[in-house]
């Protein structure tokens, strides 16, 4: 038996699956893990007494690679704790818990209750002398069966896989579109008040943090009494006075002139879910918009924005659709110029309306179809590299320890992932803000060359 604290000299893995709302509230898990005195560790290095890994369902692949996951660390460390939470932890808890048969190191926390996590390390820290999966049983156990949703806990102000800062907004979505069963897992859309997404805003400005993401399940439908998602980015412009914005996905309806994509702090670089190019296709997923509304939502961020990086998100082989309507798909996406598509093929979801639906594609025919979109994205944004060669953009640092000193890394306005050659002796700051110009080198590579220049 041991009276230290069961913190001290423990070591603690994270592991994210999914979107940048996950993303997030792994960052705030993580900032209370160090908070209590555990040291954060790489999950290859096996050196964790706990795993905690939060989980997504938006495809089955995603639910696979998950499963994978756990079974890989479940064999390969038996001597961690597994902790699984998430959107798969909501919608599949028995199928997760049923990974590991003896039922003594994995442990399953349901998504609603994932805010719950946020004082387990604080408990942690408080207790001695059991063994760490005894102690996790009985917090398990002791905690309150009843959903726990407090979306809004997640608020890091310490970022401990990202150099820029990420706000939480939005959690939820009311609409139901035939393939997707997220709102089943995190509910219906709720949204954080204003005045306290301006304080989060403003203590991260305060902490010299050049960029925030703002985002959230589905942020067009953020609403707080009068203000929806456009009055919100104004309200915040006005009340603070440097710090960047960067918007995360949204649905091409979201796209009006009330938003102020306009002024010079909303980075040029948007992410449309589109979905489809077929309007037969998006009336049967559900979507409420047409292909002609997401050509006006690419023409207006053009509008306000010099050349910003547009990216978005199909799916393929959908119950019914066509190869006329794969066409119509491909078609708009090369007429509206996307750097970047996201494109995969349909997975059909447990409980979702197109669950039930026969007449989808097959797997291959699927598959082929994402690879053709995916190949045009990657084509199309090499494009758009060339025709930022020469030019200035507006940068944020990022870590890079494994670099020579005379080099840095940073996520350029426009979303071009850089590795620039500095122009001082003393590196920028993680986080903070610099200007580089885009040299000639190589578009199809994932980083691209640029020099840092004096401001």
């Amino acid at each position: 038996m041991s009276d230290k604290p069961l913190s001290a000299n423990i070591a603690a893995g994270l592991y994210t699956f999914g979107c940048k709302v996950n993303q997030l509230e792994t960052e705030a898990l993580a900032e209370a893990f160090k908070t209590a005195g555990f040291r954060l560790v790489p999950w290859e290095s096996k050196e964790m007494a706990i795993l905690l890994i939060n989980t997504c369902t938006v495809t089955s692949k995603a639910e696979q690679k998950a499963r994978r996951f756990i079974r890989w660390a479940l064999k390969n460390c038996p001597e961690t704790a597994v902790v699984v939470t998430g959107c798969y932890a909501q919608m599949d808890p028995d199928g997760i818990a049923g990974l590991d048969p003896s039922a003594e190191r994995l442990f399953v926390l349901a998504g609603d209750r994932k805010s719950a996590l946020l004082d387990l390390p604080g408990f942690l820290a408080r207790e001695t002398g059991e063994a760490l999966p005894k102690v996790l049983s009985r917090w398990f156990a002791e905690s309150s069966a009843d959903p726990i949703r407090e979306a809004f806990r997640f608020a890091p102000g310490d970022f401990s896989f990202h150099s820029r800062g990420f706000l939480k907004i939005q959690d939820g979505c009311d609409n139901r579109c035939a393939y997707c069963r997220v709102p089943f897992a995190r509910g219906s859309s709720v949204s954080l008040e204003a005045d306290r997404v301006l304080a989060s805003l403003r203590e991260l400005e305060a902490r010299g943090c050049g960029e925030a993401v703002l985002t959230g399940v589905h942020i067009g439908q953020y609403r707080d009494g009068p203000l929806d998602f456009a009055g919100l980015l104004g309200y915040l412009l006005a009340e603070t006075r440097e710090i960047r914005l960067r918007l995360s996905s949204l649905d091409p309806e979201s796209f009006t002139s009330a938003l102020p994509l306009s002024n010079p702090r909303i980075r040029p670089h948007f992410h449309l879910s589109v979905q489809s190019g077929s309007e037969r296709v998006l009336e049967r997923m559900g979507r409420r918009y047409t292909p002609d509304r997401v050509r006006e939502a690419v023409r207006f961020a053009r509008s306000v924005k010099a050349d910003p990086f547009l990216a978005c998100d199909i799916i393929t082989g959908f119950p019914g659709e066509t190869s006329n309507d794969f066409e119509a798909t491909y078609q708009l996406c090369a007429d509206l110029d996307f750097a970047w598509i996201h494109g995969f093929p349909y997975s059909p979801r447990p409980g979702t309306a197109a669950y039930s639906f026969n007449d989808r594609a097959s797997e291959r025919e699927a598959g082929l179809r994402a690879d053709r979109l995916i190949a045009l994205g990657t084509e199309r944004r090499r494009r758009y590299v060339r025709r930022w060669i020469g030019r200035g953009v507006e940068a944020v640092a990022e870590s890079a320890p494994a670099l020579p000193a005379s080099q840095g890394a940073a996520i350029s306005e426009n979303y071009l992932k850089l590795l620039f050659i500095q122009s001082g002796a003393v590196p920028p700051k993680p986080g903070s803000l610099v200007r580089c110009r885009l040299l000639d080198g190589t578009p199809s590579d994932a980083h691209f060359d640029a020099v840092a220049e004096p401001e």
